[in-house]
């Protein structure tokens, strides 16, 4: 199973859009199964407050794990990282005409009443399954395009 799919079978198996990203490509990167279930637990729905979306925030978790800087004096390693989440998150702006999980919604989830309007209408069940196929997707595109 390739990760693009890994990724929405565990999101369809009840993990956040964030951990489902994550997962899915963290053990290629060194990071366990349940490493990643854990790391990425509180970035669903836009860190719970329908910021960023969480499928991309699971995204840019694989992107500093492999471009990510870890020594100071690295400032290439700096660059590469934030242009690599920069096209990452242009790339699914794109494609999906926002990146905040609000406005993919069209639902505040940082109140209840919107919240429950966003589960009501199976807005989880039916638009994150593809917020989470099309960043794993992307991160797919971007680190197989990778020369180096």
């Amino acid at each position: 199973m390739d990760n693009v799919m890994k990724a929405v079978q565990y999101y369809e198996n009840g993990y956040m859009c964030s951990q489902a990203v994550f997962a899915a490509f963290a053990e290629q990167f060194g990071i366990t199964e349940k490493q990643a279930f854990q790391i990425g637990a509180c970035f669903g729905g836009g860190m719970c407050k329908g910021e960023v979306c969480g499928a991309c925030t699971g995204a840019l978790m694989v992107l500093g794990m492999k471009y990510g800087q870890f020594d100071l004096n690295d400032t290439a390693s700096r660059a590469k990282g934030h242009d690599m989440a920069v096209k990452f998150l242009d790339e699914f702006e794109k494609r999906k005409d926002s990146y905040i999980c609000r406005d993919i919604l069209g639902c505040d989830l940082r109140n209840e009443e919107d919240r429950n309007k966003a589960r009501s209408n199976g807005l989880f069940r039916t638009l994150c399954p593809e917020m989470v196929r099309t960043a794993a997707g992307i991160l797919t595109e971007i680190l197989g395009g990778d020369e180096e």
